[in-house]
C-alpha cells in the first residue's frame, strides 16, 4: 500500500473540551503522521461550501451552525492507506454505534457532536485537504527528509 493523505477535522465540541492533543496522539499511535495542522474559526460561507454535499439534507443548517460555533482543528494525516485507516479508528458517525476505543466512542456525544470529521475517499481527501491547506503548508515525510 502507498502512503496517502487524508483530512481530519477535530470539531468544535472536541476542541471546546480540550481533546486535540489526545486525538492527535491517537492518530500518531495508529501510524498516521500529522503533516499539517491549523486551528481555524470557520465562517458560515466556508462551512456551507465545505459541507455543500449535504445542502439538501434536513440537518444542513444545524451542521453549519455547529461547525461555526467555535474553532476547529484541521489536520492533514499521512500514512499507509490513510483514508481507510483514519475512518476505521474514527468510529461510526453515531458515537453510540462506535466500537470501544475509537475516537467517536471516546470523545463524541451524539450523531452531530461526534468529535471528528474524516475524508471518505481519496478523491474527497484531495479536495478537502486543498480546501484548508496550500501545498506549501504541508510538510510530508518526503519533504521533511529534504531539509
Amino acid at each position: 500500500m502507498a502512503v496517502k493523505q487524508t483530512l481530519g477535522i477535530i470539531k468544535p465540541d472536541a476542541v471546546e473540551r480540550g481533546f486535540m492533543g489526545s486525538i492527535v496522539e491517537r492518530c500518531e499511535s495508529h501510524g498516521l503522521s500529522c503533516v499539517a495542522i491549523k486551528m481555524k474559526q470557520l465562517t458560515i460561507p466556508e462551512a456551507q461550501e465545505f459541507y455543500k454535499i449535504h445542502r439538501d439534507r434536513p440537518f444542513f443548517n444545524e451542521l453549519v451552525s455547529f461547525m461555526t460555533r467555535g474553532p476547529v482543528f484541521t489536520m492533514v494525516l499521512e500514512g499507509e492507506d490513510a483514508v481507510a485507516k483514519y475512518r476505521e479508528f474514527m468510529g461510526a458517525t453515531n458515537p453510540k454505534d462506535a466500537k470501544p476505543g475509537t475516537i467517536r466512542y471516546l470523545y463524541g456525544t451524539n450523531v452531530q457532536e461526534n468529535a471528528v470529521h474524516g475524508s471518505d475517499s481519496l478523491e474527497n481527501a484531495a479536495q478537502e485537504v486543498s480546501y484548508f491547506f496550500s501545498a506549501s503548508e504541508i510538510f510530508t515525510r518526503e519533504s521533511s527528509e529534504k531539509i
